[in-house]
């Protein structure tokens, strides 16, 4: 059987790390409504691996204190003058809801909730450690009615 016979999500998973990755994933739980799937601990109360989904999507995360090979070519938007290299997209059914937790919880607005002529709902926002999530309702699977070739 091939690989994409046995896979039920995205074949590609983005990873972050954090400082108080605890802290983190419970962040990301309550207020974007992401679901544990697995939580290793490391040594020191850190976090070694851990692994939360979301729809068919997953986003894997670590400690920063976890110094194996992958931690030496990662930065933390802090040490970057809060910029980020990558994006980080989700895909949600209400993100008037989400924007509303997302408020709620006090994290900065990067860009406001709109409606873009593409379609849907979006906003942007940082997390509780500074990575920019771009959260919206457009799905880029079906939404794509108005594409120009």
């Amino acid at each position: 059987m091939s690989l994409q016979q046995n896979l039920t999500g995205s074949t590609i998973i983005p990873s972050l790390r954090y400082r108080d990755a605890h802290a983190a994933i419970d962040w990301l739980v309550r207020v974007f409504g992401f679901h544990k799937q697995a939580v290793y601990e490391g040594p020191d109360g850190t976090v070694m691996h851990a692994q939360l989904t979301h729809g068919l999507g997953m986003l894997m995360l670590g400690s920063i204190q976890n110094h194996g090979e992958f931690s030496r070519v990662m930065v933390q938007p802090d040490e970057i003058g809060g910029r980020e290299t990558a994006g980080l997209c989700l895909i949600v059914e209400d993100c008037d809801a989400v924007y509303a937790s997302v408020k709620k919880a006090g994290a900065e607005i990067v860009q406001e909730l709109s409606s873009p002529e593409y379609g849907g709902r979006a906003f942007a926002c940082r997390d509780l450690e500074d990575h920019i999530w771009w959260v919206g309702s457009y799905n880029p699977w079906t939404d794509h009615s108005s594409v120009q070739a």
